[in-house]
């Protein structure tokens, strides 16, 4: 084949621009292409400047469009990432086994003190609770993301004292079987109680034992004829029981009986002193509560201070309890006063006793009287809890309010912070009877 030579005239093209290029005869802007016709007549610098602002423009143009889409993104997130049991964002998450279902660890613990055996999502059998790590790392990087959604600060430390961060966990089993259904039962007829058995497992036989529809439907007692003669209803799980059984208990202030076998623990009035206010296990159910802030007249400064010294003293509601009972034993009428204001009338869904002697010592209470005594008496005890000194000066030097309870502004943030917690003008607390008094 024959090569391809080139012409005569692309070498003195070639070496004629190689000469130009070499003298400097010839700039290399004639060279260049020209500007299309829509630059004609504009300056260099102005088209490089207004190129430039374009060019920057983009950038909040994207900004614009994807900035709904992470927050959206972020919302979802969250969602997804609440609690079964509080439906706040989970903090310190842990995963029920098997069902996989997640909480915050303070609210997994929570849930097995008030005695929970299972999961408190699903209901269904659980053996043991673990730390999840994935689910923490997720929840830091939303968090990072949106610091907004993270919890208040007294909520953490709340919740750092019930669970402490990366243990694991057992659900304790059923104590008990759940009893094979009853076909036969007829809702409109009493089922009898545990000791109505001839050969029941507590080893008493109740004298007036309730037939059971299922055997003899003639005989069976109807729910509108009212109790059995000899039973009663418990005031928890709300079950009959016999009144003269060895585990019935009576609540000395609702007039209610207990079965004591129900639920162990729940099921029981127990002595004065000794009893759990109900739904108020710890300082974190004192802080949800909304009753508590009624008590100060939805002073929400006063009850601020008083949750953050409770936080500091590490005092539990049933330390509260404990003292407003102590205190009111202490008093010449007792109960009677609070009696007297039906505090106590149709706490429980079922029908109470009648209190025969209304004089009569009070020993034995309920959980749910518990939490009314002490949501009436914590007003009081913060009164003469604040004389103890432990409060900062900053709180204690703040002038009392001359209007007292009376006073109309004690929502008013900028009043409550102004003056103290609003009591009656005419009272004072006496330190010879440690008792609030009249001037």
């Amino acid at each position: 084949m024959e090569e391809l030579q080139p012409s005569h005239s692309d070498t003195s093209v070639s070496m004629m621009g190689l000469s130009m290029s070499r003298s400097g005869g010839t700039s290399s802007s004639a060279l260049k292409r020209g500007p299309p016709s829509s630059f004609e007549g504009l300056e260099d610098e102005t088209s490089k400047k207004r190129f430039k602002e374009d060019l920057g423009n983009e950038p909040d143009i994207e900004k614009s469009v994807a900035k709904p889409y992470y927050e959206a993104l972020a919302e979802d997130l969250a969602q997804e990432l609440q609690c079964g049991c509080c439906t706040e964002l989970v903090y310190r998450p842990v995963v029920v086994s098997p069902c996989q279902h997640f909480f915050c660890g303070s609210c997994c613990v929570l849930w097995i003190r008030n005695g929970g055996t299972n999961c408190p999502a699903c209901r269904g059998v659980s053996t043991i609770v673990t730390p999840s790590r994935p689910l923490q790392s997720i929840v830091d990087i939303l968090l990072r993301a949106d610091p907004s959604r993270e919890r208040a600060e007294r909520e953490r430390i709340q919740a750092d004292e019930v669970y402490k961060a990366g243990c694991s966990m057992r659900i304790p089993t059923p104590r008990e079987a759940s009893p094979e259904p009853n076909l036969n039962q007829n809702a409109d007829y009493v089922r009898p109680c545990p000791h109505c058995a001839p050969d029941n497992a507590f080893g008493w036989r109740c004298p007036q034992p309730v037939i059971d529809y299922g055997v003899d439907p003639e005989r069976a007692w109807h729910l509108d004829d009212g109790n059995p003669p000899g039973h009663a209803f418990c005031g928890n799980c709300e079950n009959l029981l016999a009144l003269r059984a060895p585990s019935t208990t009576k609540c000395d202030l609702c007039q209610v009986s207990f079965c004591g076998v129900g639920v162990p623990g729940r099921c029981l009035a127990a002595p004065l002193l000794s009893q759990h206010p109900h739904n108020m296990s710890d300082l974190g159910d004192l802080i949800q509560s909304s009753e508590v802030y009624g008590c100060f007249d939805h002073n929400t400064v006063e009850v601020d201070i008083m949750l953050d010294y409770l936080t500091a003293q590490e005092i539990s509601p049933r330390h509260i309890y404990r003292e407003v009972a102590s205190h009111i034993l202490s008093q010449p009428n007792g109960f009677r006063p609070l009696i007297e204001l039906d505090l106590f009338v149709d706490i429980h869904s079922v029908t109470a006793g009648i209190d025969e002697n209304p004089d009569a010592p009070r020993n034995r209470i309920c959980r749910q009287c518990a939490t009314e005594v002490m949501l009436w008496g914590i007003k009081d005890w913060w009164i003469r809890e604040r004389q103890k000194g432990f409060l900062q000066e900053t709180v204690t030097r703040r002038p009392d309010c001359k209007e007292g309870t009376s006073c109309s502004r004690q929502k008013d943030l900028a009043h409550a912070r102004e003056c103290k917690f609003h009591i009656d003008p005419y009272l004072f607390f006496c330190s010879c009877t440690n008792a609030l008094a009249y001037r």
